[in-house]
């Protein structure tokens, strides 16, 4: 049993999540359900003594922040919150107001679980966040949570694309060179589109056109400064000649069989466009914003090995890329600090430091740092995990990972070499070779 307060009651935090403050933005949304928190609570034996709140702020995709939430792990791993007092455990009005991605649920276990008679609070009643069957019934809303997401993003995925073949423009924040209706040029933004495009036609650089932008005190439609890589970004984008695009690729028109033609005013006409388009390189030409988004190339920047971007060299600290060896049946390949870059005197095998990280994440014992949650283990050492969710996991918990200097004639596998630094160093502790 959990630790109780005066008066018999177990300590708990409330947190409360809305992805939208809308229309009213009044916070309304959180502050319901703290109060059904409150109400919970007292039906259970507990009483809530501190709030975590995040208003407007979505949880299902892995680019946004979430300070209440982090706030919360941390106070979770301290064991109290600095005016409150101890803190026993969590209640919430369901589980995805805390977790939609499976990185936020290993995070919210570990920090729940990291003290011993700690409870978890729903309006079904306390849960023993350490039995199978608790983490199991987490793990089934977890599921859930991430089938509802992806059943709602499939329907504003669809609703985007009916909007596109209707020919209507974006709906997001206006874009550089359109007035407020989208559709009506803006008198000077389009003529610097339409002078960039020429002057790229003509043998110029994208960065000597930012300079310009910036030296005329030119800023985007969010406020910020350009650079090169949004200059290349808009004036490459296929609206600025009509066309209309969806998800990376060009709609095209089932009667004409040719691109769609959008209902807002063209800067150039789309030869113009196409010669633009062919002054550069694969890759670099926009279709819509993000890492990993579909080009006009058709080809992507993807991480090919799975520790690429999370290990670091112990002799100069610098990155460590993945690399092919056909020297070795049991390491076909190899993390390695690159000559140039880095020191050039750092490498390892690449499965070697992959079971690391494995070990890290579950330990055989069961006393390491951080233990991912017995159906997410299962998942990772059946294969069923995936390839970017084993990434997402990784990044959840480690900051990165420092891989020491090997002996030379040493042939045995040395897990120690490898170092992990945590997401949550000041609050987990000292870290830990994967021995």
């Amino acid at each position: 049993m959990a630790n109780t307060a005066e008066g018999g009651l177990i300590p708990v935090a409330s947190y409360a999540r809305t992805s939208q403050d809308a229309p009213q933005r009044d916070a309304r949304g959180v502050r319901h359900q703290h109060r059904i928190n409150e109400r919970t609570a007292r039906e259970h034996g507990c009483v809530v003594v501190a709030t975590y709140t995040d208003n407007a702020r979505n949880a299902t995709k892995d680019d946004r922040e979430r300070p209440g939430f982090d706030h919360l792990l941390a106070d979770l791993h301290r064991g109290h919150a600095f005016a409150a007092g101890p803190l026993h455990g969590v209640v919430a009005v369901a589980d995805d107001r805390l977790y939609r991605r499976p990185e936020d649920f290993i995070r919210f276990t570990a920090a729940l679980t990291s003290a011993p008679g700690r409870v978890y609070v729903d309006r079904d009643g306390l849960r023993n966040p350490y039995s199978k069957a608790g983490l199991l019934q987490g793990a089934d809303s977890l599921q859930g949570a991430v089938a509802e997401g992806e059943t709602r993003s499939r329907r504003v995925q669809d609703w985007h694309w009916s909007r596109a073949m209707d020919g209507l423009p974006h709906s997001g924040p206006r874009p550089f060179g359109w007035q407020e209706d989208r559709r009506t040029l803006h008198p000077v933004e389009s003529e610097l589109v339409r002078k960039a495009i020429e002057d790229r036609i003509g043998g110029g650089s994208m960065g000597r056109v930012a300079r310009e932008w910036n030296a005329s005190g030119v800023t985007g439609t969010r406020g910020g400064r350009p650079n090169p890589q949004t200059v290349t970004q808009i004036i490459t984008a296929p609206r600025v000649c009509g066309f209309r695009a969806n998800r990376g690729e060009l709609l095209i028109d089932p009667a004409t069989e040719k691109p769609l033609v959008g209902a807002w005013e063209a800067i150039v006409t789309p030869e113009r466009w196409a010669e633009l388009c062919s002054t550069f390189s694969a890759g670099s030409l926009y279709m819509h914003r993000g890492p990993l988004s579909p080009r006009l190339t058709d080809r992507k920047s993807s991480p090919k090995y799975l520790l690429t971007g999370f290990l670091r060299c112990g002799v100069c600290d610098q990155p460590m890329g993945g690399s092919k060896s056909s020297r070795s049946r049991k390491s076909p390949y190899n993390y390695v600090c690159a000559a140039g870059r880095g020191c050039g005197r750092c490498a390892i095998s690449g499965p070697l430091v992959e079971e690391a990280v494995e070990r890290l994440l579950s330990p055989v014992d069961g006393q390491g740092r951080v233990r991912l949650p017995e159906p997410m283990r299962l998942r990772w050492q059946s294969g069923e995990m995936g390839f970017e969710e084993k990434r997402k996991v990784i990044a959840s918990v480690f900051t990165h990972l420092v891989i020491a200097s090997g002996r030379k004639g040493c042939g045995a596998w040395d897990h120690s070499r490898v170092v992990p630094v945590w997401k949550w160093a000041d609050r987990i502790g000292g870290a830990d070779p994967a021995a």
